[in-house]
């Protein structure tokens, strides 16, 4: 499909959704493309078909390597403050070819993967998948599904080099062709993963509802999906919408963090929990006049599936022990646990402590008197207004030095 735009030159169209609605446009080197919206239901229709044939296009045939995809870097939202050590030393054991080859922004890390099942939405050549086949040991698994033949060509490229590299006696990953929407498709059953991840993924698919409740479905009773993506602070009108370039620079496609939330907590999911959170603003005069005082924000979140009934209100005392974080364990913006040290929990904390990975982690006393449910912040516009903007965490090609504090700096050995 060839889209030409007013005053642009673009050889190759691309398809964006935004609630519903598609439009054509792409990047392609420094040039950008939009056209009308193209009305569909979802990914099932001909456009939707069309919108994903097309990002393989892109991602599998036109990119060569990192450099040439040009998106905003606030888009990694992952705190480079307090990176553990052995993320850092983990991804200095990636190879190259899979790093130079990836097209991620940002860092995805949860704790305490040890064990681990985990499912990378979107995983291209495999960097974060092979990042976290070490973090989570010869006893976990990662699993990356990817719809993109020559982005998975290059993952299974090197399935033998880290299994050699981390001295497994097997490998623990597997990579499947499959679509993000449609997991079941792909063969992933229900209540399988401990951990779903996703690095700036979710924004480019056709129907993002679909997604999040595919993830829904794939993750076990207390399983968490941490991810990042781009939002807007409100709905945006048709205007920006349909503007050439803010389609090509990922503005126009972002849900509102509000809707984010609402399609989430609907399907099932906790309240979202802000991880970390920056601004990312428009400084080119002409289309800063288009957006006006609209917003956007690259937001790192935490999801969980939590059992039907909740558990009580209760004090929580973390035993330490998770590798990276001893002594002191971050679950959100609002909610930093130090070992040793009893912290009152709302009724959906405790079931999300109970329940998930950290539980064994954690040990839980009654309280006389219940603890009202916490307003827990999910605006991240109002979080940066008080709290400020998280560093970003951009990882550097590996041909090239990290810059700017990037957790992606080499270690020494």
């Amino acid at each position: 499909m060839v889209c030409k735009g007013t005053s642009l030159n673009v050889e190759v169209g691309f398809l964006y959704s935004f609630t519903g609605e598609l439009y054509c446009g792409l990047r392609l080197g420094s040039r950008t493309l939009v056209a009308s919206p193209v009305n569909m239901s979802c990914c099932d229709s001909v456009d939707g078909k069309r919108v994903l044939d097309d990002v393989k296009d892109y991602y599998g045939k036109r990119l060569k390597k990192s450099d040439d995809l040009r998106i905003p870097t606030a888009c990694s939202t992952q705190q480079t403050a307090g990176v553990p050590l052995a993320v850092r030393a983990a991804i200095g054991e990636v190879h190259d070819e899979v790093v130079t080859r990836y097209y991620g922004c940002g860092l995805i890390t949860p704790e305490h993967v040890d064990g681990c099942k985990v499912l990378d939405l979107g995983s291209g050549t495999g960097r974060d998948v092979y990042m976290l086949s070490k973090l989570v040991g010869e006893k976990g698994f990662v699993t990356g599904v990817d719809m993109t033949d020559e982005q998975l060509e290059i993952a299974n490229k090197y399935v033998s080099y880290h299994t050699e590299k981390f001295g497994y006696t097997k490998p623990n990953v597997e990579f499947i062709k499959g679509y993000i929407e449609k997991l079941g498709e792909a063969g992933l059953k229900d209540n399988t993963y401990d951990i779903i991840v996703s690095n700036c993924v979710v924004n480019l698919s056709p129907d993002k509802k679909a997604v999040l409740t595919e993830a829904h479905r794939v993750l076990k009773t207390g399983g968490e999906l941490y991810f990042s993506d781009m939002y807007a602070d409100r709905d945006l009108p048709e205007d920006i919408r349909k503007h050439q370039v803010l389609w090509g620079e990922c503005f126009a496609g972002a849900l509102s963090w509000k809707e984010f939330a609402e399609i989430s907590t609907k399907i099932g999911f906790s309240q979202p929990r802000i991880v970390s959170a920056s601004l990312s603003p428009i400084e080119d005069p002409e289309l800063k006049a288009v957006v006006g005082d609209y917003q956007f924000a690259s937001v790192t979140y935490r999801l969980f599936k939590l059992p039907a009934t909740k558990d009580e209100s209760c004090e929580a005392v973390y035993n330490g022990g998770i590798s990276g974080w001893e002594d002191t364990l971050k679950l959100d913006y609002n909610h930093t646990f130090k070992r040793s040290e009893a912290v009152g929990v709302d009724s959906e904390l405790a079931t999300i402590l109970k329940h998930s990975r950290f539980a064994e982690k954690f040990q839980f006393e009654k309280i006389s008197d219940a603890l009202a449910d916490e307003d827990n912040l999910v605006d991240p516009f109002q979080y940066i207004s008080v709290h400020g903007q998280s560093p970003n965490a951009c990882c550097a090609p590996a041909d090239k030095p990290a810059t700017n504090g990037s957790c992606c700096k080499p270690t020494e050995k």
